[in-house]
């Protein structure tokens, strides 16, 4: 039986704001963009969302800091991020490691949050269905 999946994408492009007045990224509007996105997923009953950030090119500095990157986690929670929606963070190159940061303190905080490089496996574990355990059965 196909599995009918209904699957948000965010692009880095979608989310990353961009100050006008110094060229870096504005952390406050983008996450205030990303919350806006998030919402509207949750609206619309999606539980399932690819963080596609293959299009940013990392520079000699992080995005973000880590500290701006556990903002964000604790963001998701504040808008009712639930342990049964999924997001997969897309990445092709990550040298300050902020993606795959990011996802291990989502999964720290106990979100289903994982990184990828690779397109593929990440809509495989986005689609993946789970079974229920025993204690939950």
């Amino acid at each position: 039986m196909p599995l009918d999946l209904e699957l948000q994408i965010i692009r880095a492009s979608d989310f990353i704001r961009v100050s006008a007045r110094t060229g870096r990224p504005d952390f406050q509007s983008s996450k205030t963009t990303l919350i806006d996105l998030a919402q509207a997923c949750q609206r619309r009953g999606i539980c399932r969302a690819l963080l596609d950030l293959r299009e940013v090119q990392p520079g000699p500095t992080p995005v973000f800091t880590p500290e701006q990157l556990l903002a964000l986690v604790d963001t998701f929670h504040g808008i009712g991020f639930s342990k049964h929606q999924r997001l997969a963070v897309l990445y092709t190159t990550d040298p300050h490691h902020g993606a795959r940061f990011f996802a291990f303190i989502s999964s720290e905080h106990g979100w289903n949050v994982k990184a990828f490089e690779n397109y593929e496996q990440a809509i495989n574990w986005l689609a993946l269905i789970e079974e229920p355990t025993r204690e939950a059965a």
